[in-house]
């Protein structure tokens, strides 16, 4: 599909940014609340570096220290500070089947673009549970689904015959974020579901390998920090310019990658978010700051790519 290109609200390529949730912490509070205003900033970020859309409430979005009506609040929130500008995938799996249909429903009333699905997580379920799962979920509501397979953190991979029979049996499923690691997995499902379903990459260093092998663009935590280059890199790739796409990877965007990651996500972003000069926010327990290694790799690789107060280049 041509980069830009809609279908039922979604842009079916390109960047989702898998958005962060700025926390304050407000004394006497001991939780961390949501802070709104630095929300809006950074959608303003994603707007203005060209991405396809935002993911909020995702893993990196710290979904999972959400309750139920924060989460809520940050979809309608994002939906507003978006302004139809760019799309809202928003994040409602769960491994409650009721409550993922609740959130589902309630983002599409929020006016949503679409729904971000990740495999129930914890109680591991067979793929005749996934299938059935899925499949209420879609029945349920009339938004777009994306899936998303993420096996490190859920125990299970929706199986590529899996995606197939809900392809089959639900017309709004229409792609799948691949955060699996494997290169095959994504030439299985385009040889299988042909070129209308959306193959997303999920991993940020995987992101043109996967393309190559037919994913159509990436749901990317490294866009929070870097959303231009990382849309520039992808609409290269797009159109075929891999060696444009190499270049903007190999130079600006694989030197920081693996130090996002060495203490977990989204501490790393947030981290690295703040030493540009993006005031991220604070995290919500059991997550927590980067070590001082970590943090000091972090400052001497953003100091070394100039990216002090120009994140958003």
């Amino acid at each position: 599909m041509k980069k830009g290109t809609k279908k039922a609200g979604l842009t079916y390529n390109g960047v989702y940014t898998a958005i962060i949730t700025p926390f304050k912490l407000e004394p006497p509070r001991l939780k961390p609340t949501l802070d709104l205003e630095k929300l809006s900033v950074q959608v303003e970020l994603q707007v203005k570096g060209g991405v396809d859309g935002i993911v909020p409430v995702g893993t990196t979005g710290e979904s999972a220290t959400l309750n139920f009506e924060e989460h809520l609040l940050v979809i309608r929130q994002a939906v507003i500070f978006a302004a139809g500008r760019i799309a809202v995938l928003a994040g409602t799996g769960g491994n409650s089947n009721e409550e993922a249909i609740q959130l589902t429903r309630a983002a599409e009333k929020a006016g949503a673009d679409g729904s971000l699905q990740v495999a129930p997580y914890y109680n591991k379920p067979t793929q005749e549970g996934l299938f059935q799962h899925f499949r209420a979920v879609a029945k349920a509501t009339g938004l777009p689904i994306i899936l998303y397979s993420i096996p490190s953190r859920c125990g299970v991979e929706i199986a590529v015959d899996t995606v197939c029979r809900l392809k089959d049996a639900c017309k709004n499923i229409e792609g799948i974020k691949e955060a699996g690691g494997d290169p095959k997995r994504v030439t299985k499902l385009r040889q299988k579901l042909g070129e209308d379903f959306s193959i997303f990459c999920g991993d940020d260093d995987l992101t043109l390998p996967f393309m190559s092998l037919g994913a159509v663009g990436v749901v990317s935590v490294l866009s929070n920090l870097l959303p231009r280059r990382v849309a520039d890199m992808v609409d290269y790739a797009i159109r075929g310019g891999y060696h444009e796409a190499r270049a903007i990877f190999e130079i600006d965007l694989a030197p920081i990658i693996p130090l996002l990651f060495v203490d977990g996500n989204p501490s790393g972003i947030k981290k690295a978010m703040e030493l540009a000069g993006l005031d991220s926010g604070e995290l919500r327990l059991p997550l927590v700051p980067v070590s001082q290694k970590t943090c000091t790799a972090l400052r001497r690789v953003i100091t070394k790519l100039n990216l002090i107060g120009k994140a958003h280049s």
